[in-house]
């Protein structure tokens, strides 16, 4: 599958003062310390940069998700990597300021660029690269597009080598251990996208989303709506304090923080769906599903009509 389609222009914001900043081209971000890349402990040993809420076509566009690490007693796990090498070795200098413990895995939570075009700079620790069994096919038939479309991101002289796939791949679920502390990966059937894992920390109730979970800028459907919409609902009844999403604020109680998110899905699904059952045409779909969502998501224009074009398609011969 190629992502050329898929959420790369997604921004998000706290407030319309952040979105104002968005539309003149700035980070509403805090501002990113060097050493410490932005780093919040949000529980014992886990540690979360968050993305910077610009556009893709702000020069900030490889640091626009949440991406950091757990450590163990004997070892360190890396989840995603950011959207450029030059972000992945940032994220390493900031690991290095916390312990000096190795990095013995680096988990991608999914294909999209944002979350895996840094991996590249952890080779020299010799990692195992671990992401949902689908990944490993989709990396490959994106390395072209990744290559092409994102070489200023990979480097002075981008190659094959750059894009790094999972050496282990998660057909279910996987534990590693990163020295008395054992994190749960899940691979998800296709929901926000085709390759899309969990992280479930037991120590600090932890639960990393990444793009299953939207906050404040709107979801964006590049899987199944229905399966996103049943994985969420089996991810309810996980036992978690906090959830970290892939975009917007790390540190939200669970599963209140799927509210917004759910709302929107759930829209998406039911206007779709009655649309097409009085036989309403793509074109005019478009134009009319969500219109009361429009001031609820930042993005909403760049890319509501996309998910309902996705939605229309998915949705027309079930």
């Amino acid at each position: 599958m190629n992502i050329n389609h898929c959420i790369l222009k997604s921004v998000n914001a706290v407030s319309m003062a952040c979105l104002a900043l968005v539309l003149i081209g700035n980070a509403c971000a805090s501002t990113d310390n060097d050493e410490t890349f932005n780093l919040t402990e949000i529980g014992q040993g886990v540690y979360v940069h968050q993305g910077k809420h610009v556009d893709l076509e702000h020069a900030d566009n490889d640091d626009i998700a949440n991406i950091g690490f757990i450590t163990g007693d004997e070892c360190i796990a890396v989840i995603d990597t950011g959207g450029s090498i030059a972000i992945g070795k940032r994220l390493r200098a900031a690991i290095k300021t916390v312990s000096s413990l190795p990095v013995c895995y680096v988990i991608n939570t999914h294909v999209h660029f944002d979350h895996v075009l840094g991996n590249s700079a952890f080779k020299e620790e010799q990692p195992k690269f671990v992401g949902h069994e689908n990944l490993v096919l989709e990396m490959e038939q994106n390395r072209p597009f990744f290559l092409s479309e994102f070489a200023a991101n990979l480097g002075e002289n981008p190659g094959d080598t750059s894009i790094i796939g999972p050496d282990i791949a998660v057909a279910d679920q996987l534990d590693l251990d990163l020295g008395n502390r054992i994190i749960t990966l899940t691979a998800h059937s296709p929901s926000h996208s085709y390759t899309d894992l969990s992280v479930y920390d037991k120590k600090t109730g932890t639960l990393w989303l990444s793009d299953l979970l939207f906050i404040e800028r709107i979801p964006v459907l590049d899987g199944n709506l229905k399966g996103w919409l049943k994985t969420m609902e089996e991810l309810k009844q996980q036992d978690a304090n906090h959830v970290i999403p892939g975009h917007g604020p790390i540190t939200l109680t669970w599963p209140e923080a799927s509210g917004a998110q759910g709302n929107y899905l759930d829209m998406l699904l039911t206007e779709t769906r009655a649309e097409i059952n009085k036989g309403t045409f793509m074109e005019e779909v478009v134009e009319s599903v969500g219109k009361t969502e429009k001031t609820k998501w930042l993005l909403h224009e760049q890319n509501h009509k996309r998910n309902v074009t996705k939605a229309f398609i998915e949705l027309e011969w079930e």
